[in-house]
Order: structure tokens, then sequence, then C-alpha cells
């Protein structure tokens, strides 16, 4: 799974969490992992008693927190694929 970390580590997390709120404000984030071997941060989301994990590439985190024009793009794919899928969100 990799080490539990705090937001304050996570590169471009405020932007994260604020497009988090913006889609769905019921949803907070509630544990971060990161996972060294891949590079990327897990992000564990709760919603109503129900769980989403899905990764984040630390590359993708930099080019955000750089205002890399394609990386905000990027992060809504992400969210939109992850917080629709109703798949995705496993009773706790």
């Amino acid at each position: 799974m990799g080490m539990q970390v705090t937001k304050d580590i996570v590169p471009s997390f405020e932007i994260v969490e604020d497009k988090i709120k913006d889609m769905d404000g019921a949803v907070i984030i509630f544990r971060i992992f990161y996972i060294p071997e891949k590079l990327t941060y897990s992000f564990q989301l709760l919603r109503n008693n129900r769980i989403c994990m899905f990764e984040i590439t630390r590359q993708l985190l930099d080019d955000l927190k750089n205002r890399r024009p394609s990386a905000d793009d990027e992060l809504t794919n992400i969210l939109n694929t992850h917080l629709k899928d109703s798949g995705c969100w496993s009773k706790s």
C-alpha cells in the first residue's frame, strides 16, 4: 500500500482537494499514501461510509503545481472517472 503521508507533503494537495469539493461536496480526502516504487500517491476518499481509492502520479501533481495547461484537464478526467464510478465506492 505504501506509507501514509500528511497533506503538507503532497504536491498540489490544495488543488486536488478543491477540485474534489467542486465536483462533490460530500466527499472528503480520508487518507493519502505514497507508493515510492510507482512514484504515485494513493488517495482514499470517504463519502457516506464508503471509500474510493485511486492513484495520482507524482509527475501530475508536480505539473499541477507548475501550472502545466493540460494537467488540470488530466486531473479532472481522473476524478470524473473515479468519483462517478459506483464500483469505486466500497463499503467501509
